[in-house]
């Protein structure tokens, strides 16, 4: 498995016959000045955690290049259904659902933040509620993409449940966990092999790097990949 790094929580995955993005925050993203079409290239299912623009900016114009099977909540579903894209390309769920993906499984999981879009006249629009997703494949490590989230006791659940092997965790506090409880949460909860800290350094108001989470996961066995944005990892 490939795992790519576009900055914020955004992510490729790559397998021999998968490309997946996961939050493609691609559009307006300070951390990121690649543009939204290399990434989109040959993309085969866009993932989305929840509505925040600083997580779905940059799926439409993915989904409408590529014909990408969209993977999120109904609510996001049906609001980009009405931004163009198409409703036979959806494949929508919710906290506890488990959709097949067509190479790989998704489960929609809990966490706890919310879940907006902020349109042009100020105005919000909802966009059901916020999750992680755990995403298994018949012959690679089951990947956990936090999403947005605080630490929640149930996690141990999500790891007796779904065993992940690679967690995407957010750490940039603020709006999230900050690094010493995601690390906790790490610890505590799940027996990873891999963690890949993220939501970090995108805006002045949120941590601006990986040094309190890398201290706290310091001697628990697990290792801490921070790429470089753009920077692919073998998993």
């Amino acid at each position: 498995m490939k795992l790519t790094w576009y900055g914020h929580s955004a992510f490729g995955v790559e397998t021999d016959k998968l490309k997946i993005l996961i939050d493609p925050y691609l559009v307006g993203n300070p951390s990121w000045h690649g543009g939204w079409e290399g990434p989109a290239e040959g993309t085969t299912h866009v993932l989305l955690t929840h509505g925040h623009d600083d997580h779905i900016s940059g799926a439409l114009e993915v989904l409408r290049k590529t014909g990408a099977m969209l993977v999120a909540n109904f609510e996001i579903c049906m609001y980009l259904v009405g931004k163009g894209v198409s409703d036979g390309k959806i494949n929508p769920g919710n906290i506890g659902g488990t959709v097949d993906c067509g190479g790989f499984t998704t489960t929609f999981v809990q966490a706890l933040h919310s879940s907006s879009t902020q349109g042009r006249d100020g105005g919000n629009t909802y966009l059901g509620n916020p999750g992680g997703l755990v995403l298994h494949f018949p012959d690679e490590k089951t990947l956990y993409h936090m999403g947005d989230t605080d630490i929640f006791s149930d996690m141990a659940l999500i790891n007796e449940l779904h065993e992940p092997a690679i967690g995407i965790v957010p750490i940039g506090d603020r709006f999230t966990m900050g690094g010493a409880v995601a690390a906790l949460a790490c610890r505590r909860f799940f027996k990873f092999e891999t963690v890949v800290p993220c939501h970090f350094g995108t805006f002045p108001i949120i941590d601006q790097s990986a040094d309190k989470f890398i201290a706290g996961m310091e001697g628990s066995g697990v290792k801490v990949a921070v790429p470089k944005i753009g920077e692919t990892l073998e998993i």
